[in-house]
């Protein structure tokens, strides 16, 4: 089982959204200081809640592993990821591990990074692609989509293993057989890493949260 599902919380209404959360989430909404943030935080919960809803799952218990991946301590068989940009916000659940990766497609980004810190077989990819920027993001969202399925973030370092894009999207010495998918929403590209095919990713609105 696996399901990948997204929101525009741009026109979240914060208020209502804070009276549904649990205290630790309501921390996190607290921290931010902008509201924009606030609604991401606010709204990638209430998706994962929603999601959970769809599967019986109610009052969740929430743990943190070492590198600060969060998941269910009470339901061990149900595991989930959590992602946000601009005014998107994504969740997979899915009953082996998963990771997910949603990015704002920016034309101006840097395209450096991935000169500096991708396989220099991606970053000849980007520049050889008709759209540079776009294929940055793909190759952005893919890379960070595996990285929060090993659960190590950031602590795995983005040059450490190669992303192939060809007719299918795999994983350079793919030893666990990961799947990647890939998809266009909105201005935003979207990204899921598991043992699952996932053919499409599903949008909810707003007021499907509530």
């Amino acid at each position: 089982m696996i399901k990948i599902a997204y929101c525009n919380v741009d026109d979240l209404d914060l208020t209502r959204s804070y009276e549904l959360l649990p205290e630790h989430r309501k921390s996190k909404v607290d921290f931010y200081r902008f509201e924009k943030d606030k609604k991401l935080s606010a709204g990638a919960y209430l998706l994962l809640n929603t999601l959970l809803r769809e599967e019986n799952i109610t009052n969740p218990t929430f743990e943190t592993g070492k590198y600060g991946k969060a998941y269910i301590s009470s339901h061990e068989d149900i595991h989930f990821n959590l992602s946000h940009s601009r005014k998107m916000v994504a969740c997979a659940i899915s009953d082996m591990e998963v990771g997910v990766d949603v990015e704002y497609v920016d034309g101006e980004i840097d395209l450096d990074i991935a000169k500096h810190y991708f396989f220099n077989s991606e970053y000849e990819s980007i520049m050889k692609s008709h759209n540079p920027s776009n294929e940055f993001f793909r190759y952005w969202v893919l890379k960070e989509s595996y990285m929060k399925y090993t659960g190590l973030g950031f602590n795995l370092e983005l040059d450490q293993f190669e992303i192939l894009i060809g007719d299918e999207i795999t994983l350079k010495g793919n030893e666990n057989n990961l799947k990647f998918s890939l998809f266009d929403v909105e201005n935003y590209k979207l990204a899921a890493c598991s043992k699952h095919n996932v053919k499409k990713a599903v949008e909810y609105n707003i007021e499907d949260l509530f």
